[in-house]
């Protein structure tokens, strides 16, 4: 197993993270940028008002691209899997 073979796979490992974790991520920042603007010009500073959209924001767009972030995590690695099986078989 070489080095090139390993910095290969560790790449694609955290671009796999990175895709699969992407929807949540710019999700959560639009939502918490929107809560941000509105505390901001309504002088509101309630700290349950920025958490508690960010997590229903968050939860509904794992349901909406659950199905697509399993589909990424298992193309990973089932090819992972498959190098790793090349590799040694």
């Amino acid at each position: 197993m070489g080095s090139e073979f390993v910095i290969r796979i560790a790449g694609e490992a955290v671009y796999t993270v990175l895709k699969a974790s992407a929807p949540m991520l710019l999700i959560g920042l639009i939502v918490g940028l929107a809560i941000s603007i509105f505390q901001a010009t309504t002088q509101i500073q309630e700290q349950t008002l920025a958490f508690v959209p960010k997590i229903v924001a968050v939860l509904l767009s794992i349901l909406i691209f659950g199905s697509w972030i399993m589909n990424t995590l298992v193309d990973f690695t089932f090819n992972l899997l498959n190098n790793l099986y090349k590799f040694v078989g």
